[in-house]
């Protein structure tokens, strides 16, 4: 957990973000591969980062996936979350990034960025809030403002979402709806 200080200077970055963009392969999944003998692709998603995004987007914050590789997995998630903003098979991630803040009209600083590979290097330098899952590559942490104590697949996305929502000043309401 960050001192303090830093946790000021990441709840202030993070009250600002209006749109969260994920990578997928160790950020929504634990990073592992699998392929039966027909060359179907099998993916696991943890359901508590499902809820995470479902509740953050409730919140008006924009939610998207930038991917290196290609999965109909992907797709079938990401439509199952409401997730309108899915960019598959994008290595350089960057021009994914710039039609997001183009298409949503808003500027770096208020876009955070999830990553876990030396892929997601070039957005997290541009991104206004980096973080890296908790067992991501060492150099992607070194780069990343904040880095959760959850692993990617393991609910790091849930720490994310909850973060923003606690920087943002809706994370209390939204608990006590649930305790009505």
């Amino acid at each position: 957990m960050p001192n303090t200080k830093s946790l000021s200077s990441l709840y202030a970055k993070a009250s600002q973000i209006k749109l969260l963009i994920l990578d997928v392969d160790g950020v929504l999944t634990d990073g592992k591969l699998f392929f039966d003998h027909e060359g179907n692709e099998y993916k696991s998603f943890h359901a508590q980062d499902g809820h995470g995004i479902k509740l953050l987007r409730q919140t008006g914050v924009e939610v998207a996936v930038i991917s290196g590789r290609r999965s109909n997995a992907v797709s079938l998630r990401m439509n199952s979350l409401g997730i309108a903003h899915v960019y598959q098979g994008h290595e350089d991630k960057r021009a994914a990034f710039q039609e997001l803040l183009a298409t949503l009209k808003i500027t770096p600083a208020q876009a955070a960025y999830v990553g876990d590979d030396l892929l997601d290097l070039p957005i997290m330098a541009r991104a206004g809030l980096a973080i890296a899952v908790n067992d991501a590559v060492d150099t992607v942490k070194q780069h990343a403002q904040w880095h959760t104590q959850r692993n990617g697949g393991q609910g790091a996305v849930r720490e994310v979402c909850d973060l923003i929502m606690q920087a943002q000043g809706h994370y209390d309401a939204i608990v006590e709806t649930y305790l009505i």
